[in-house]
């Protein structure tokens, strides 16, 4: 119970710290469930659309729908989408691409990328509003669920007192990544129709080369990795849906 509640805690800005005060050493151990935080952000994100599409244009729907799950998860994974893109961007070497992920400061690729990112993310009010609700929750758990494997591939590419969270997630065990891919798997499976089911491989081609890109660049990951990876996901499968809608 307190791994699930540390992962509510830390891939979430909802006060879930207000059940109880959750020990350091879970929070190392959270990647396991990020699919399952991704029902309840997808969730959300999927009432917000239903409720908004009842009165609003469903492009307008769409767009309230995004900004319930940047407020919900404090925009975590935008900024390190951001971060992600002027590092790789803007780093000549390992050590530099580092320094830049960790500025917090933005600069012209993290920019360039979230726009790119969000222009293409607005191109899914083209889907039918059941179908987008669909896409949209399974997107959200299945993507998460094949972003988590970055942890398993390859090592953390800094010292645990340099990262962002001061947290370094433990490489998942059998079990967790058997818990990890049902978590992922199941809302695919219940809800999302057959005709889509081909677009659940757009995220794994997609981890590949961003993986591919991380290992010879960085040698390693970072929870800025973790964020884009997931969002990169995440958009090519969306995009894969509407281009087979």
């Amino acid at each position: 119970m307190d791994r699930v509640l540390a992962a509510l805690i830390f891939f979430t800005r909802l006060p879930f710290w207000r059940i109880k005060q959750v020990d350091a050493e879970h929070f190392k151990h959270v990647v396991p469930l990020w699919p399952f935080t991704g029902w309840l952000t997808g969730g959300i994100m999927v009432s917000v659309l239903w409720l908004a599409a009842q009165i609003l244009p469903l492009s307008t729907a769409w767009l309230i729908a995004i900004v319930a799950r940047l407020l919900t998860t404090g925009c975590l994974h935008e900024d390190g989408l951001a971060d992600f893109f002027d590092g790789i961007g803007g780093g000549v070497n390992r050590e530099r691409i580092l320094i830049i992920m960790k500025d917090s400061h933005i600069g012209t690729y993290g920019v360039i990328g979230l726009i790119i990112y969000f222009l293409l993310l607005t191109q899914l009010s083209a889907l039918p509003l059941e179908t987008l609700c669909a896409v949209v929750f399974t997107g959200d758990a299945w993507s998460k669920m094949v972003a988590a494997n970055i942890t398993n591939l390859l090592p953390y590419a800094r010292k645990e007192e340099e990262a962002k969270s001061h947290t370094i997630y433990q490489s998942m065990t059998l079990f967790e990544a058997f818990i990890c891919v049902l978590f992922g798997a199941l809302p695919a499976v219940w809800w999302l129709p057959q005709t889509f089911w081909p677009a659940l491989l757009a995220p794994l081609v997609a981890f590949i080369l961003v993986f591919l890109l991380i290992k010879r660049r960085l040698k390693g990951y970072t929870g800025d990795c973790c964020g884009a990876i997931f969002l990169i996901c995440e958009l090519s499968y969306l995009i894969t849906c509407l281009s087979i809608m």
